[in-house]
């Protein structure tokens, strides 16, 4: 993946979460107790897979990347590049990189992955940040992201 392309996906990242931050007073429609509940379930889930040789691409892998998009888009639906931006933001911000890696080691570089296929095979993105579109409100309810 090309430096332009990660800058594009940073990029998005931090416009389209200033937009939803915005548009959501500070992503208050958000039950945040929830979602780390649920983010930790998943992790741990990953973690089985991981110590048990699984790939980025597997399609159990898959499954469970569709989980962490839905819980993403519990804040908002981001665009493909601003989900991918996240899995950078993952690797590169010290704190959340601890926090991941404290499931597994090789969480951050693995999930990192797992997103980019997913970005690249998946469906439900957001219009880019570029496209002026997109209100920057919260997802549709009506599931856990289960």
């Amino acid at each position: 993946m090309g430096n332009s392309y990660e800058d594009e996906c940073r990029r998005s990242l931090a416009e389209e979460q200033a937009r939803s931050l915005a548009g959501t007073n500070d992503w208050e429609h958000v039950d945040r107790a929830r979602v780390h509940q649920d983010w930790d379930v998943l992790y741990r889930e990953i973690t089985v897979f991981l110590n048990d040789g699984a790939l980025p691409g597997d399609q159990e892998i898959q499954e469970l990347v569709r989980r962490h998009f839905d819980i993403v888009c519990r804040f908002y639906i981001p665009s493909r590049e601003a989900y991918v931006g996240m899995s950078l933001f993952y690797a590169e911000d010290e704190a959340m990189r601890a926090f991941h890696d404290s499931y597994h080691p090789g969480m951050v570089e693995f999930l990192g992955a797992a997103i980019k296929v997913f970005a690249d095979q998946g469906t439900g993105f957001a219009p880019g940040a570029g496209s002026g579109t997109g209100s920057g409100a919260p997802a549709p309810s009506g599931g856990t992201g289960r």
